[in-house]
């Protein structure tokens, strides 16, 4: 069908009997296996300002379940959280100690904020819609394949998998401080060789030269 991708019944139709057969055969898998990699990330400002129900703590496309996302790896890396602390502290307004899911116990819900220290607390919910997409996009970039909604390619040892974050928009709502600090993060975490990113963006000028990034221009031409 036009809306199906047919690499995958490449298999039932290639016999593999060939060298050039078995080369197809081999192309196709990688191909799959990639796709299955792939996580399509567009934070909705909107969907991620309303109170969420505690689910199975993976990362929607949209980010919308952040909240209950981060009940989760607050408890479960200590030492990720802590990067992730200091990736918002960059990019948000205002002091940041810690970002953290609260549980309203009247609704059975949790809402996300931002510890400023001194005991005050900013929900979520008040921040703009940059600082809303950034704080989601880190995140994005310091999880991996247990945490966000992806299809793990089982046929791959989990010391080899490479996810790749598909990011459309990816500069979108975000300002010059924001953006740059969120590619300097994305970069680092690439260089481990365990994410890639992949990001469409209206100017890319502001990128090039980024160590780690690389700028390709998509002309109509």
């Amino acid at each position: 069908p036009d809306d199906r991708l047919g690499t995958a019944l490449l298999p039932l139709r290639v016999a593999g009997r060939t060298p050039g057969q078995r080369r197809v055969l081999a192309a196709a898998e990688q191909m799959v296996v990639a796709l299955r990699s792939a996580f399509a990330c567009d934070p909705e400002p909107a969907r991620m300002r309303g109170p969420v129900v505690a689910g199975s703590g993976h990362l929607l496309g949209g980010c919308g379940n952040l909240a209950d996302v981060l009940w989760r790896t607050r408890a479960e890396c200590g030492r990720r959280h802590a990067q992730f602390v200091a990736a918002v502290r960059a990019g948000c307004a205002g002091p940041v100690a810690d970002v953290l899911a609260r549980a309203e116990e009247t609704t059975g819900t949790m809402r996300a904020a931002l510890d400023r220290g001194d005991g005050v607390v900013t929900d979520l919910c008040r921040l703009g819609d940059g600082e809303l997409r950034y704080v989601a996009l880190a995140l994005v970039l310091l999880t991996g394949p247990g945490v966000l909604e992806v299809d793990p390619a089982g046929e791959v040892p989990a010391a080899l998998q490479t996810l790749t974050v598909l990011a459309d928009g990816f500069d979108r709502g975000l300002d010059g401080r924001q953006r740059l600090e969120l590619l300097r993060l994305a970069a680092r975490m690439c260089e481990r060789g365990h994410i890639r990113l992949v990001g469409a963006v209206s100017d890319g000028s502001w990128a090039a030269g980024t160590q780690g990034a690389t700028v390709v221009h998509l002309d109509r031409d």
